[in-house]
């Protein structure tokens, strides 16, 4: 009995003395506070509970707040500083979880790493990435993703883009994509190195269903777009206008005739186009350049009317009738159809029994349709009298053309009589008939005048021609090369003093009465 209350005695001693536990001790100790502590490298949910410009304090859970620093600040985007608030929800990085102020965190570091698991993901599901070219090197395209930067290899590009990358430096094969939409696959993912490859040839199918399909959403009948020549084909050629392709048949490259789309586009060539038509059911787009050029249907309606007479080649003859490529449209290739009843008037079963290929015909406007691009032409009404008033109205238009007055021009009275003055000097030239041309060398340039004067009056009245002159007038004379030329005038002028006399010595002779007056 006495030991049992000496024991009970103790025990009540014992509770006196033993301390109660504090409630923040038990937090320390349990799992619940290890598990919930700031690690390195981890990404949480935080609460700003304050924002300035020097730094912002976060709430993670911890003992205490959690810090971005100026440092930090000064690499976000200025757009997005100015959206940080008191009281929103941001991922942040852990970059140290102790310190003076509190843990380190990183808003930039935390997007980084949302975006390399987003990038994994995109490795294991091969899914398509959409980003937008940002950058280039030497080696390819830079295309962002969140806050990394993925690198597109020169062989990953697409083969529209490598066709584009024409020049020697890397901004001419690259500086015009920048800004450009690209879709891509991630094919490699290294966050030790820093690494993210992204690959465009193998999303170009997937690719181009996704662009095309939001295009079709996107485009209007009649919408005016830049594109590039991707592909020829002998039936048009493929445009890219922005990621998506759309056909341009080969009767839409040109008003022009094209036998071949190759003969006016080139692979990579910039065009502009217009949108015919959109087909979402089909997947396809309906594209046009020669919409954008001059209708020549404009000048022909201006040129041609009905009634008119044109001339026209017959290039095919078919059962129906046969068709004429007419003057001023060759390059064109427009021709009018001679249909097979207005080849004649008698009943025929074939063109070919009037008409033959090659053959060039004065041909009737019968009908002009531009807006089926139309032109219908007749040869058995060419010389009808229903078109008599028509043709003449046309032949007297030409005529008065033709003779169309030339502008008139003051007389130049000065002119008219130097011509006149030319004729008569002509007419004086030209020696009647029955007179002997005078020789050229009656006249002696190297005789003065002196000598001339001093010659007998009755010489030079005398008619008849000394014989020296009628000896030179002789061709054989004048074309003997060895005949000596005369060196002096004295030499020239002594053969002339002697047949001179000869005359007056006949005449004495014949009148018998009168005596010379000198001798030789």
């Amino acid at each position: 009995m006495i030991d049992e209350e000496k024991e009970s005695a103790a025990g009540g001693a014992e509770g006196k003395n033993k301390v109660e536990p504090h409630p923040m001790d038990a937090l320390l100790e349990s799992e619940e506070y290890e598990l919930n502590a700031p690690r390195r490298g981890e990404i949480r949910v935080g609460t700003i509970v304050r924002a300035t410009e020097a730094d912002v304090l976060v709430d993670i859970g911890a003992k205490s707040e959690g810090i971005i620093t100026a440092r930090e600040l000064e690499q976000i985007p200025e757009d997005q500083r100015a959206t940080l608030d008191v009281g929103q929800e941001i991922n942040v990085y852990i970059i140290r979880p102790g310190g003076r102020s509190g843990p380190e965190l990183s808003l930039v570091r935390a997007e980084e790493e949302q975006d390399w698991k987003k990038a994994e993901e995109l490795l294991e599901s091969k899914d398509i990435f959409e980003g937008e070219v940002t950058g280039y090197n030497k080696g390819g395209l830079i295309v962002k993703m969140g806050q990394l930067r993925g690198f597109v290899p020169a062989s990953q590009v697409s083969l529209a883009r490598r066709r584009r990358a024409d020049g020697e430096t890397p901004e001419d094969r690259w500086g015009s994509m920048v800004g450009e939409q690209l879709v891509a696959k991630v094919i490699e993912v290294d966050r030790q190195r820093n690494r993210l490859i992204l690959s465009e040839r193998s999303a170009a199918r997937e690719a181009r269903e996704v662009l095309k399909e939001r295009l079709i959403s996107e485009l209007a009948i009649g919408e005016i777009r830049s594109g590039h020549v991707i592909s020829l084909a002998d039936f048009g050629a493929f445009i890219d206008i922005g990621g998506a392709d759309g056909l341009v048949h080969i009767s839409e490259i040109s008003w022009k005739r094209v036998s071949n789309p190759r003969e006016v586009l080139s692979v990579g060539q910039e065009v502009q186009v217009k949108v015919l038509g959109v087909d979402p059911e089909r997947n396809r787009i309906s594209l046009s350049i020669r919409e954008l050029e001059e209708n020549p249907w404009e000048k022909i309606l201006e040129q041609y009317d009905e009634g008119q007479l044109v001339e026209g080649t017959i290039t095919k003859l078919t059962k129906f009738g046969a068709f004429a490529k007419l003057v001023g449209l060759e390059d064109y290739g427009i021709e009018g159809l001679v249909h097979i009843s207005e080849l004649s008037d008698r009943h025929i079963t074939h063109p070919s029994e009037v008409v033959q290929e090659g053959q060039v015909l004065t041909l009737r406007v019968i009908r002009v349709d531009a807006l089926r691009h139309r032109i219908g032409l007749s040869l058995k009404r060419v010389e009808s009298s229903d078109y008599a008033d028509r043709d003449w109205e046309a032949a007297v238009q030409e005529v008065e053309v033709d003779e169309e007055p030339e502008p008139e021009t003051e007389a130049d009275f000065d002119a008219e009589l130097e011509a006149e003055e030319a004729l008569d000097m002509e007419a004086e030239d030209i020696p009647a008939e029955g007179e002997p041309e005078e020789s050229e060398t009656e006249i002696e340039p190297d005789v003065p005048e002196s000598e001339i004067e001093s010659e007998d009056p009755e010489t030079e009245s005398e008619p008849d021609a000394p014989e020296s002159e009628i000896e030179s007038e002789d061709p054989e004379t004048e074309s003997e090369p060895d005949a000596p030329e005369p060196e002096t005038d004295e030499e020239q002028n002594e053969p002339e003093s002697e047949p001179q006399e000869q005359p007056e010595m006949v005449e004495e002779v014949e009148s018998g009465s009168e005596e010379p007056e000198s001798t030789s």
